[in-house]
C-alpha cells in the first residue's frame, strides 16, 4: 500500500518544503550509520538541508550552486556493498533523497511528471517499510498486511498525509516551513522510530 498524495495540485515551493521536512525525519537515520560506520559527513547533509531551508524563505536572497551541493553529496553516498550493517540502506534513501530535492530545486516547477516529490515520498517510506520487515522477520513470515498495519508504517501514512494537507493551505513563507518541521519533528524521532539526539 504505497502513498500515492496528488503532487501536482502543489506549487514548486509546497513541494520543496513537503520534500524538505520528510527529509528532516530521514536525516538522524543517516546520522547514526556515520557514527557507526566512520562513513560520510552528517554535518555537510545537515548544513544541505539548512541551506534549502534558507532557500525558501523568499525574504532570503540566497544563491545555491546546485551541481557543486550534488557532487559533494555523492561523495558522502555509501555504497551498500561495502556495509554489511541494515543502517547503510535509510543512509542511502537520505542521499537520494536529497539528490532529489535539489533536482526538485533545480526543475524550477518543470517537472510535469513530479517524479522528484514522488521518490523522496517513495523513499521515506520504503525505508519504513523495509526497517519494520526487518523487524518483523524475528517473528517468522512477514505477511505484506502486517507491514501496512504496523505501527510505524501507519504512522509515515498519517505523517505524510497530514503535512501534504497542511501545506495545500498554508501560506508561502518562513512561518510555514518552521511549522512544518515542527510538525514532523514533534515526536523527537525519526522516521524509524529513533530517537533523534
Amino acid at each position: 500500500m504505497t502513498i500515492l498524495l496528488p503532487f501536482a495540485t502543489l506549487s514548486h515551493w509546497q513541494q520543496i518544503t513537503f520534500a524538505g521536512a520528510l527529509i528532516e525525519r530521514m536525516l538522524p537515520n543517516y546520522q547514526i550509520f556515520s557514527e557507526n560506520s566512520q562513513f560520510g559527513d552528517y554535518g555537510l547533509l545537515r548544513n544541505q538541508l539548512d541551506l534549502i531551508w534558507q532557500w525558501l524563505d523568499k525574504n532570503s536572497q540566497i544563491k545555491i550552486n546546485i551541481n557543486a551541493q550534488l557532487n559533494k553529496l555523492e561523495e558522502q553516498t555509501p555504497d551498500p556493498e561495502k556495509f554489511d550493517s541494515f543502517g547503510v540502506f535509510p543512509a542511502l534513501d537520505v542521499c537520494m533523497a536529497m539528490m532529489s530535492i535539489w533536482q526538485l530545486i533545480q526543475s524550477k516547477g518543470k517537472d510535469d511528471n513530479h517524479n522528484d516529490i514522488h521518490s523522496i515520498s517513495r523513499l521515506s517510506d520504503n525505508s519504513v517499510r523495509y526497517y519494520v520487515e526487518i523487524l518483523l522477520l524475528d517473528e517468522g513470515e512477514v505477511p505484506p498486511a502486517s507491514i501496512n498495519e504496523h505501527p510505524l508504517t501507519v504512522w509515515e501514512q498519517e505523517t505524510q498525509k497530514e503535512l501534504f494537507d497542511f501545506l495545500t493551505f498554508t501560506a508561502e513563507n518562513k512561518r510555514s516551513c518552521l511549522l512544518a518541521k515542527e510538525m514532523v519533528l514533534a515526536e523527537g524521532l525519526s522516521n524509524l522510530g529513533i530517537e533523534i539526539k
